[in-house]
């Protein structure tokens, strides 16, 4: 049995998944979603988007409501989904879209922009001329991506589908969770799954700041560091395969 008792934020779905994961493996967790999904309803040009997705050389899903939003949209507008090479920065992701036929590319370490950026398949589709790549995603995130993506000589589009919100708790229910349930860890998936847990923490923030924070990457591991966590531990990646390596790696505090 670990000696980690983490608190999880994903949304409601993913935490129960990686709840089920961790538990299988002798680790304690507790589900406290930070994110709630939103879908957006479509406005004309993004529709125009979605039906025009095979102008595109390249389509990037950066997340698992991203891939279960594109594929219901692919569902209503394209009776054959297109052909052209997807991506998506982790295998769950792909998994998604790999389910309804579509033909999925992602890194097989490290589940980030970085380890995107630096895969083979994705750099071959952008040498064609006048490469044209859409990324889908919620509201806001991934610019270095597309940053990257327009120095490789790549015209990026966004594609929004939902918008994330910070689900309404009673006040200092964070603090209470984590001192009622004794946890000693606190897990975050995004740049805004932090965000929303600095505002849910309000003035607690300075105290739960001491306890280790697990992030997906190196990019919010400096957000995090900025916001003055104390003790923050980059997984490289958001998938639970890459929170368990990292927990065997990292001793647990003393109680």
């Amino acid at each position: 049995m670990s000696s980690w008792r983490l608190l999880l934020t994903r949304p409601a779905e993913e935490c129960a998944a990686l709840a089920s994961t961790l538990a299988e493996q002798g680790v304690f967790s507790s589900s406290l979603p930070l994110l709630e999904i939103e879908p957006l309803t479509l406005l004309p040009e993004q529709l125009h988007q979605v039906q025009a997705l095979d102008q595109y050389c390249a389509i990037i899903v950066v997340s698992k409501p991203a891939a279960r939003l594109a594929v219901e949209q692919l569902k209503a507008h394209w009776p054959q989904p297109p052909k052209q090479a997807w991506f998506t920065v982790g295998a769950a992701t792909a998994q998604i879209l790999d389910d309804h036929g579509l033909n999925v590319s992602f890194p097989p370490q490290g589940d980030d922009s970085e380890a995107l950026l630096q895969l083979s398949a994705l750099t071959q589709t952008l040498k064609r001329p006048q490469p044209r790549v859409l990324i889908i995603r919620g509201e806001g995130g991934r610019e270095l991506l597309a940053e990257r993506l327009a120095t490789l000589g790549a015209q990026v589009d966004y594609l929004e589908l939902y918008r994330r919100g910070l689900p309404h708790y009673p006040e200092a229910t964070l603090a209470r969770r984590i001192a009622g349930e004794r946890l000693n860890g606190l897990v975050v998936s995004s740049g805004q799954g932090f965000e929303h847990l600095c505002q849910l923490a309000g003035e607690d923030w300075p105290r739960l700041a001491q306890l280790p924070l697990f992030v997906p990457s190196p990019r919010v591991a400096e957000l995090a560091r900025a916001s003055g966590a104390q003790n923050v531990v980059d997984c490289r990646g958001a998938s639970a395969m890459a929170l368990l390596a990292t927990l065997q790696e990292t001793p647990a505090p003393a109680p």
